[in-house]
Order: C-alpha cells, then structure tokens, then sequence
C-alpha cells in the first residue's frame, strides 16, 4: 500500500493515475474525501497532516509513502508524517521538497521550511528519498484569468529564467523512487528541459492558443498585492514573491538530465504542457 499526501494537486493527482496504471495499490489522504473527486478505485482517508492521531490511523497497512506539504506549516507536518511513518514501519518515504533547498544561500522561507522538513524525514529512520523541482510549468495556469480577458500575462521579474517542470513528469520520478530499488538516502534535483522567463512562456502560450499575447512586466509591490488580492496570507504572499524572486539567479536556470536518467523518458517541454492545458487559458467564447 502506498500512501498518497497532497493528493488533489497537480503533482499528487498525477502519481496516483500513474501508480494506479502500474498496478499499485493506493490510498490518499484528504481534508474533505467526498470532495475530493480522486478515482473510484483508491481508498481515500479523511486525515489533515498536522493530526497525529489521523496521520496514525492512515498509516495502517502501509508500506511505503509520498509526503507533500506547503505553506509555513511544513516543519510540523513533515515531523509528524515522518513519525507516524516511522511508528508504522514504513519501509520507504518520498518528500517533495523544493529546488531552493539545495542552493546554499537561500535563506527565504519555502527553503527555508523545506529543509527543516527534509530534517524530519532524514532522522526519522524511515528509508527516504527527496525529490526537488526548481519550478512548475502549471504556475502559468494564474496567468489564466488576464490572458483569457486581457490576452496578456502580467509577471514581475521578466529578466529571470527558471526551468520548469511539468508536474507529471515530478510525479512519474516520485512513482519510480517508490516502486523500485536504489533511491535510498538520494536527493533528486529536476528541471524542465529548458530554461525560460516569464516573457518566453508567454510567446509560447500565444502561439499554442493562437492569438496573439502581450507581456507585461508589474513591480514586485504590485505582484503582491495581487497576491495579497486573492486571499492568500501576508506571509506565504512574501514567500511567494521571494520564491519568484529567485528566477534572477543562475541556480534555478540549471537544466538537469535527472528525469530522463531515471525514467529513460525526456521531460516534456513548456509546449507540450501549454497543449494539453490550453482549454484553460481560452475564454469560453472562444
């Protein structure tokens, strides 16, 4: 049995569908299950990572884990994954982490809390692997909104390259280090196959939906504010904006061959993912 954490989103959704394919038996946890509208053959639990108790009795009957967390809650619900798999002899746990991580002079809170909960799973004594993305090619989807009314994508930062991942292809290494053997005590750095700003997604984009896209660079202030908008916690808005802040430095625009050497697939590029999302960005008269 492989448990499956952050199971609704891009990354989690797609490892479920790829481990179900390869004939594993899956079960996820969710704050809401009857919402949760993950396949009719899984078993979903109701669990919410920073519940022991819940966490506990997810764990029966399992052997092997995928831990995934975000926010400023991080360290605590990775110690407290990690025990609870640690108590429930799981033989094998894979964390997704950030790219961030491995860059020494990253000091800014994601990294930041990612490596504390990199730390949990390290002394847990559970056998793990970590895998670290530098950036995901489904963050284009909050451009969806202004391309589809504005034909426009409104970024910070136009000068920085990061290359992003498609999070299927985060997912098919996550599937290999939990079914086969050798990933022991290993740290998966993986990029996309090409580094990109935010002005070279655009064109992209544009030219997979063709019409016709404008870039338009915003102060920093403003991204956050638009962030800041939508709800989002004045904390993990600054994460975010220093997160994004990073795409300035060389470290997130290194092209790694990590995914093809584990999987023997190439990663797919920003076209084929901007392809088979393009629905999302159309407007619906169009």
């Amino acid at each position: 049995m492989i448990l499956v954490t952050g199971a609704t989103g891009t990354v989690g959704r797609a490892l479920i569908d790829q481990l179900l394919v390869a004939g594993e038996q899956v079960r996820a946890t969710s704050r809401n299950p009857a919402a949760a509208k993950l396949p009719d053959d899984i078993e979903v639990v109701q669990a919410d990572l920073g519940d022991p108790t819940r966490m506990a009795v997810a764990m029966r009957e399992v052997d092997r884990v995928f831990l995934l967390s975000t926010g400023p809650d991080i360290p605590e619900h990775d110690a407290i994954v990690a025990d609870a798999a640690a108590r429930a002899g799981v033989a094998r746990l894979v964390k997704l982490s950030s790219g961030r991580t491995g860059d020494d002079t990253a000091t800014d809170p994601i990294p930041t809390w990612h490596r504390a909960g990199e730390q949990s799973v390290r002394s847990s004594g559970v056998r793990w692997t970590i895998v670290r993305p530098l950036g995901f090619m489904s963050n284009a989807l909050h451009w969806a909104g202004t391309i589809r009314a504005l034909g426009a994508v409104h970024a910070p930062y136009g000068q920085g390259r990061i290359a992003v991942i498609d999070p299927r292809d985060i997912a098919a290494v996550a599937a290999v280090a939990l079914t086969t053997d050798g990933h022991e005590g290993q740290i998966y750095t993986l990029s996309g196959p090409q580094a990109l700003s935010p002005g070279e997604q655009t064109a992209v984009l544009g030219e997979v939906l063709g019409r016709p896209l404008e870039f338009v660079e915003v102060a920093p202030a403003q991204a956050r504010q638009a962030i800041l908008d939508h709800g989002v916690p004045a904390e993990l808005a600054d994460a975010i904006m220093a997160l994004r802040a990073t795409a300035l430095e060389s470290f997130t625009s290194v092209v790694h061959d990590t995914v093809e050497r584990l999987t023997g697939t190439p990663p797919r590029t920003f076209r084929q993912w901007a392809t088979d999302h393009a629905a999302e960005f159309r407007s619906a008269a169009a």
